[in-house]
């Protein structure tokens, strides 16, 4: 389950030989691509995680499944540009004969992408990107977005602070999509639910040094610094801000887009009582942490994040639409059985895919724990409320989807 790194240029194929099956697949064989970033700044949420994730997925549905005679797993690495991502998505299409892209971590390069994909009528499968964009006013018959997205962070944390007392604002904003998605969303659930934004900045994606955006963020005065962007851009402005004694002068962070691998980069002490929204972690009950004991040895000992298990529940979900239709050929088609299918695997539990692409499952508020309550490594986490499924994404007639009946 060890890959080197890939470049867009470089990628590396796995072969699975598992029983033949009456079928028709598109040049005999069912094609997986992993595009995400494999270096940057979603490298450890996403990266070779997510590869491991998706190989594990083939795995456990061909130990139960009689799957076809060759399902192949490529990676390659889209470094967050969007014209990196569409060259290697139509390489891919056109050339080596990828039938569904999964993960694609940062929005613009989903939004780049899953055009060609509806295009070439093949499949995307979105696990890393976060824009509700791609199942509202862009939404395409050959994209579904499975784990989270803009509107249910801000839904989630945003709302919970406002009600709590967070009811002033200043964004600190990664300047693309996926950060003004975010932005947006969660500046309406704080203006809906009573609180008012005093300013925002955008600072340029990815971002060292975030001194300028805090000091001017500090001297709003706001009651809460929220910070719409992910990675390494997060736990940079976080420990930052740390150092600036932003929080210990009176005034908190919102992490709207929180991992627990940043969690780990950050440490308890600095990450304690942080509140975020995840869809997934790796300690919730026995099924998630048995699949994090097998990832730990393959993925420098780290816990999976909520992006790789949604990669392997997206490729679970992927094959059983396949195996059900006895074909990969048209891509439309296979969207529309997993849309459906009622969706059930290990890791996410029993779920729905709405007709706009939204995958529908229960969110979670957490909160980071203090050093003195955590039990052992990675046990960062302690839950704060369950977001039912029904509450936690937007609802489809709000969205502008032009796949919605009206």
């Amino acid at each position: 389950m060890r890959y080197g790194m890939l470049s867009a240029a470089t990628a590396a194929a796995l072969a699975l030989g598992v029983p033949a099956a009456q079928a028709q697949y598109s040049d005999g064989t069912i094609k997986i691509g992993v595009l995400n970033d494999r270096s940057g700044t979603y490298a450890d949420l996403s990266g070779q995680g997510s590869v491991w994730a998706a190989r594990k997925a083939v795995e456990d549905f061909c130990k139960t499944t009689k799957c076809h005679d060759k399902i192949e797993i490529v990676a390659a690495d889209h470094q967050n540009k969007p014209d990196v991502g569409a060259n290697t998505a139509r390489q891919w299409y056109d050339v080596d004969k990828v039938d569904v892209i999964v993960d694609v971590p940062t929005s613009s390069v989903v939004l780049a992408v899953h055009k060609i994909t509806q295009e070439k009528n093949k499949v995307m499968l979105v696990s890393g990107g976060a824009s509700s964009d791609i199942t509202g006013k862009d939404c395409t018959p050959n994209t579904i977005h499975w784990t989270y997205d803009t509107w249910a962070l801000a839904n989630g944390t945003g709302q919970a602070i406002v009600k709590t007392g967070g009811d002033s604002w200043f964004f600190l904003t990664a300047d693309y999509a996926f950060g003004h998605a975010l932005e947006r969303d969660t500046e309406a659930v704080v203006v809906k639910n009573g609180g008012k934004v005093l300013g925002k900045l955008r600072h340029p994606f990815p971002t060292q040094d975030f001194s300028s955006f805090l000091l001017q963020a500090q001297s709003s005065k706001a009651k809460i610094i929220g910070l719409a962007n992910a990675g390494a851009d997060t736990t940079n402005a976080i420990k930052q801000a740390a150092e600036f004694g932003i929080v210990a002068a009176g005034q908190n962070l919102a992490g709207l887009l929180v991992f627990i691998t940043d969690v780990h980069a950050l440490g308890l002490k600095a990450a304690q009582g942080l509140i975020f929204t995840e869809a997934w972690y790796w300690d919730g009950n026995d099924n998630n942490r048995a699949f994090a004991k097998e990832f730990g040895p393959d993925n420098k000992g780290n816990m999976p994040t909520m992006v790789q298990a949604g990669v392997y529940s997206a490729v679970t979900h992927y094959l059983k639409a396949v195996h059900e239709l006895k074909s990969d050929a048209d891509g439309a088609a296979v969207v529309a059985k997993m849309k459906a299918l009622p969706t059930e695997d290990k890791l996410f539990g029993k779920g729905t895919i709405r007709e706009d692409g939204r995958k529908i499952h229960d969110m979670y508020l957490f909160e980071v724990k203090k050093p003195a309550d955590s039990k052992g490594a990675w046990d960062y986490y302690k839950v704060r409320a369950t977001i039912p499924a029904a509450e936690a994404f937007r609802p489809i007639d709000q969205g502008n989807c032009p796949l919605v009946k009206k």
